[in-house]
């Protein structure tokens, strides 16, 4: 590890009591750093056909995604691409390009979407270009990890995909499991 981060995906799932703090200012601030975000793109779009296919839609159809660039002691340090079914988020925060307080994952709790599974895939490979240059990445020489989430509820309906990317040199996935 070459900075000593370490992030665990655990508090991204669990909404945030009353006045806590959104989960990435959280745990930044707990590892002595600052932890920011800048919401770059927020509402309805066509989504790639992969998280089509992850939020059970049919080709084509709309989603509300929230693009955030992700700062650690202001360097970006991930790209964080969430997307909702359009049934769930139209008319929401989730489609607003302003911060939402304690998190998406608060709000969507409020209405009444709370994850009771979760399924994660990690993979590496090069960045693209305009990937390469929100990460600060030295001309695309650098690998990323990406880590797609899909968040299913009680009914087992995904309700949420995140695609996230980091630069693989600056970050450690780190995964805890109870085997009883």
């Amino acid at each position: 590890m070459t900075n000593g981060w370490v992030s665990t995906s655990a508090p991204y799932l669990a909404p945030r009591r009353e006045g806590q703090r959104d989960a990435w200012s959280e745990e930044a601030a707990a590892s002595g750093h600052k932890g920011t975000q800048r919401v770059v793109q927020a509402g309805e779009t066509a989504p790639p056909e992969q998280v089509s296919a992850l939020l059970g839609l049919a080709g084509g159809e709309p989603v509300v995604v929230r693009r955030r660039i992700m700062y650690l002691d202001g360097e970006p340090t991930e790209l964080a691409d969430t997307y909702y079914p359009v049934d769930l988020a139209r008319g929401t925060p989730l489609a607003e390009p302003a911060k939402i307080r304690g998190g998406a994952v608060t709000l969507l709790a409020a209405l009444g979407h709370t994850a009771h599974r979760v399924r994660e895939d990690v993979s590496a490979r090069m960045p693209d270009p305009a990937e390469a240059e929100a990460l600060s990445l030295r001309g695309g020489s650098e690998p990323v990890l990406c880590l797609t989430r899909v968040s299913l509820d009680a009914g087992d309906r995904p309700f949420q995909v995140d695609v996230s990317v980091f630069p693989a040199a600056r970050q450690v996935l780190r995964y805890e499991m109870r085997v009883d």
